[in-house]
């Protein structure tokens, strides 16, 4: 069933179907006893086992949706029904962004893949705040009879294409302080290669400006919320090893590894869709070098800074050594 439905949405154009997909599950979900049924179906929530606690938040399953899939905040309830432990929204700027040129993202069936160059199109940090807002309250207004744990929600925050990088530091300081009191944990984003330029952040003495920055409005608050850097499966082993004694030596709360990747290694049977797209590619030809660097910076910090791991999980096999390191795993 799930290749038929699959092969009649591969018809559709990639973008808009997402949307269209979206949509039709928000309606379904809008109607209890199906909400239920799809809940019972998909969430592993039951077992004990798949409980993990990180970064002092309590996930019920440590799969979640990584940022890009719901950049404005809008299918929260959709997709905490489909089982995920946690969804991370966004990239969200200070100022709202069309995002660049459609055609802008593409499908790479044959390799379990897809490029994308999106550019951080969303709404805006203050429509997204707003949004967040309405389903704090709803889910505040509901616990008492939910018993069940909380959907964990990750803001994923970046810079307006139009700031230059020297300022690059405001915007990741009006898309914190706006979102702080929504949102759970923050997730750096200075390692897409769809903003002309962001890669460049990645450089030790930009990271430090702005994660020092973040960190030191975060100390000003009633509840410090977890900072995370978000990183590219493209750095060398000595950019590598720059993040990694950075977040050390900053005590960064964790690392999200990888963001996608503008090489095309791995692509076997849609290499010419893969030259002739430019942005980053997802999917299974980066779960290798994703792991990679999960593995290279857990080592490096000799298990100290929790991360995220990110990139090519299709099974439950990929999910169990990709998934979540912690601080002293056990």
């Amino acid at each position: 069933m799930y290749k038929i439905l699959r092969s009649i949405l591969f018809l559709f154009p990639t973008e808009w179907i997402h949307y269209f997909s979206m949509n039709c599950l928000r309606l379904l979900c809008s109607i209890s006893f199906l909400r239920k049924l799809f809940a019972t179906i998909f969430s592993p929530s039951t077992n004990e086992n798949l409980k993990s606690e990180i970064l002092n938040l309590k996930f019920k399953n440590p799969v979640g949706l990584g940022a890009g899939f719901d950049k404005n905040a809008k299918y929260l309830r959709e997709l905490e029904t489909l089982g995920f432990g946690f969804v991370e929204i966004g990239t969200v700027t200070p100022l709202p962004q069309v995002g660049n040129d459609k055609p802008r993202l593409f499908r790479l069936p044959k390799d379990k893949a897809l490029i994308n160059r999106m550019g951080f199109n969303n709404d805006g940090v203050k429509v997204i705040a707003e949004r967040l807002r309405q389903w704090q309250s709803k889910v505040n207004s509901q616990q008492s009879t939910v018993n069940s744990q909380r959907l964990i929600i990750g803001g994923n925050i970046g810079k307006n294409k139009i700031t230059p990088n020297e300022d690059a530091w405001k915007d990741y300081e009006i898309c914190f302080k706006e979102l702080h009191y929504y949102v759970d944990y923050f997730v750096v984003n200075v390692s897409s290669p769809n903003t002309p330029g962001l890669r460049e952040l990645q450089e030790k003495e930009s990271l430090r400006k702005i994660l020092r920055h973040l960190q030191m409005i975060n100390n000003g608050k009633a509840v410090a919320k977890p900072i995370l850097l978000k990183i590219a499966p493209d750095l060398t082993k000595e950019q590598l090893n720059d993040v990694a004694e950075l977040a050390l030596e900053i005590q960064l709360d964790g690392l999200v590894a990888t963001n996608t990747t503008i090489d095309r290694e791995g692509l076997e049977h849609d290499l010419r869709i893969g030259t002739l797209e430019t942005g980053g590619l997802s999917g299974k030809p980066l779960q290798k070098r994703s792991t990679e660097v999960v593995k290279y910076i857990y080592e490096k910090t000799k298990g100290e800074i929790p991360i995220i791991a990110s990139g090519g999980i299709f099974t439950g096999a990929d999910a169990n050594g990709q998934v979540l390191f912690m601080k002293d795993p056990g």
